[in-house]
């Protein structure tokens, strides 16, 4: 009777233990499910902004989410800090080409049209990495700040994630706006390497990459992430200096790669000023356009050569 019973009650405790572990399972699989897809409608829906801003172009938006272009646009755009979805700059975009296209036909010649477009491309590209530049700069300046508060909160015992989420609110934009998201995706069950990782994607820089291995090594042995941090302070405290004296020296240099190529622009204008008619009359026959062409990639030859020659890598 005794052992009948002892396997009745083991037969129970195994269906019980069978049952929960389904129901567990269920739950763990119905959860991943709801996350992803909040995930997927917070960052594809793009219909309403987190100041309430209503979004435009919702649909070509969405549809320009899933290719390969709009994925890197978007990540462009999020390196940048700019509140535009991928759908409103490319209108945009197509926007100041055709205006462009349009007053380059009406104002040169008609043959400068195109090359009037191209050029709003382009300087829709430059403006994108202009602010990605800009706030890689910005986020850069603040990386010593951002070393130590780490340390100090790990020094008293904190965990990582929590000096992030701390961080985040002591520090102002672009860095406690980037280590907010870093939180909110830790928050969410990401894990810190994906986190940190996707950080270092948005805002490229060797200092940044150095502090992120930092933390994600620290995280992974549990290594002496305090005294680490405070070495990487100091370093980057003296990074900072040294970038600044940089950008001072090569500052005319600059200035002298965007001068060339207006310069040729303009003597366009001043060439039709003096003889009106003149562009139409050159841009008429193949010579002319080839000779046209040539002087254009010459202008940008020039302007990449001047740039690549003023980058320093410190």
């Amino acid at each position: 009777m005794e052992f009948r019973t002892l396997i009745t009650l083991t037969t129970g405790i195994t269906l019980l233990t069978c049952a929960l572990a389904v129901a567990g399972i269920h739950a763990y699989a119905a959860g991943r499910a709801q996350r992803q897809a909040l995930v997927e409608r917070l960052s594809s829906s793009g219909q309403i902004a987190v100041g309430g801003r209503r979004r435009r172009f919702g649909d070509l938006d969405r549809r320009l989410r899933r290719t390969k272009l709009g994925r890197k646009l978007e990540l462009r755009l999020a390196a940048t800090g700019l509140d535009v979805t991928p759908g409103e700059f490319f209108v945009y975009m197509l926007t100041a080409v055709a205006g462009l296209w349009l007053v380059g036909q009406a104002t040169l010649a008609p043959f400068f049209g195109p090359i009037a477009g191209l050029l709003g491309i382009w300087a829709a590209v430059q403006f994108l990495n202009w602010q990605r530049q800009k706030r890689i700069e910005r986020f850069i300046n603040q990386l010593p700040e951002l070393a130590r508060i780490l340390a100090n909160a790990t020094h008293a015992g904190l965990a990582l994630r929590t000096a992030i989420g701390m961080a985040a609110e002591e520090l102002e934009a672009p860095a406690g706006e980037e280590l907010a998201k870093v939180a909110n995706q830790l928050a969410i069950g990401a894990s810190m390497d994906d986190a940190l990782g996707e950080l270092a994607d948005r805002l490229p820089s060797r200092e940044l990459v150095v502090l992120v291995t930092t933390l994600v090594l620290s995280n992974r042995a549990g290594g002496q992430v305090v005294s680490a941090l405070r070495n990487l302070t100091e370093t980057l405290e003296e990074r900072k200096e040294t970038r600044r004296e940089i950008r001072t020296q090569l500052s005319q240099v600059n200035m002298t790669s965007y001068a060339v190529p207006a310069m040729g622009i303009g003597s366009l204008f001043l060439m039709n000023g003096v003889k009106d008619g003149a562009l139409d009359r050159m841009t008429g026959s193949p010579a002319g356009q080839v000779a046209v062409i040539v002087a254009f990639g010459l202008y940008a030859i020039g302007f990449v050569l001047i740039r690549r020659l003023s980058r320093i890598d410190v």
